[in-house]
């Protein structure tokens, strides 16, 4: 099967990863991360290797065992996208070559340090994802930074991207409502068939109910049949049950991404699964420091008011 963004509508979790008291990888309990966020009745894809699961802080050969334990557990109904993190061109295409051998079916490539500093508004970008279709021939999505951050895509150059038969699809993340339907409307002009991901949290509401192809977010891995009441309320055009189950997510929403720094997020999920009982340890790798008891009895609060917990 020839994967295209078609396959790729609706709910994408973004996998947290778990570790035990020693700072390994807790494979037992990434197994029932698994079992609780990629059941096939809310989730239709899966994401590893993001922000959520501390890429970052893993070894190379820890993010290959991601893939290839994630690809035996879901099996091949639900596609995987697997994030690369590079440092330029020659990272990013051996880390996509390890990730297609591994098994994954997209390659998420997040920006390289010099598409920062200005180099976004110009078609630099265009120029890599061309290389990178050529040297790769795999599916590629793009992972659309803020905008604030320097490094996110201005609207022209992600509709150029788009028409690289290769990317299939743009997580949208560029954290505003504005920039978010101008890229969509751009993107969709330019490719119909490339699949828009809204992931920004403090919109979701907004984003699908403006128009995109689904749901990519860690929130996901701690809520899933919360995001995918929201998705199938919208694909129904039914506002009232989107009001309804956006109110459910509100408060975990704001346990979870309201309290400084917001990088802290991804924790704070995991400390949502302990409180659940899916994984025992919720510490994160450095450079993530586990959160405050303050913040986790946040998390508890809200968790309990969306009936979750």
């Amino acid at each position: 099967m020839t994967m295209t963004g078609k396959h790729l509508r609706g709910i994408t979790v973004a996998t947290v990863l778990p570790f035990d008291e020693s700072g390994a990888i807790d494979w037992d309990g990434y197994a029932a991360v698994l079992d609780h966020c990629a059941r096939p009745e809310t989730t239709d894809c899966v994401f590893v290797n993001g922000h959520a699961g501390e890429a970052t802080a893993l070894s190379d050969a820890e993010k290959i065992e991601v893939i290839k334990r994630t690809k035996a557990q879901i099996g091949k109904e639900q596609p995987l996208l697997a994030g690369v993190v590079p440092t330029g061109i020659p990272d990013a295409l051996r880390q996509a070559e390890a990730v297609r051998e591994a098994g994954a079916d997209v390659a998420v490539i997040f920006p390289p340090e010099a598409l920062g500093g200005g180099n976004a508004n110009t078609m630099a970008a265009v120029k890599m994802y061309e290389l990178l279709a050529r040297e790769l021939q795999m599916p590629l999505s793009h992972f659309q930074f803020p905008i604030a951050s320097g490094f996110g895509l201005a609207t022209p150059v992600l509709a150029e991207i788009a028409k690289i038969p290769e990317v299939i699809a743009i997580k949208e993340g560029s954290a505003t409502m504005l920039a978010y339907d101008e890229n969509r409307r751009a993107v969709k002009a330019a490719d119909p068939d490339t699949a828009i991901l809204p992931s920004n949290f403090n919109w979701f509401f907004s984003q699908v109910a403006l128009g995109g192809d689904g749901i990519l977010s860690g929130l996901a891995s701690l809520v899933p049949g919360l995001l995918a009441d929201l998705w199938q309320a919208s694909e129904a055009m039914d506002l009232a049950k989107m009001r309804a189950a956006n109110d459910r997510l509100y408060p975990v929403v704001r346990a979870i991404y309201g309290p400084a720094p917001v990088i802290d997020m991804h924790t704070r999920m995991k400390d949502g699964l302990q409180m659940m009982g899916v994984i025992k340890n919720a510490a994160p790798r450095l450079p993530l420091l586990p959160q405050s008891d303050a913040v986790r009895e946040g998390v508890r609060k809200a968790l309990i008011a969306a009936n979750v917990l």
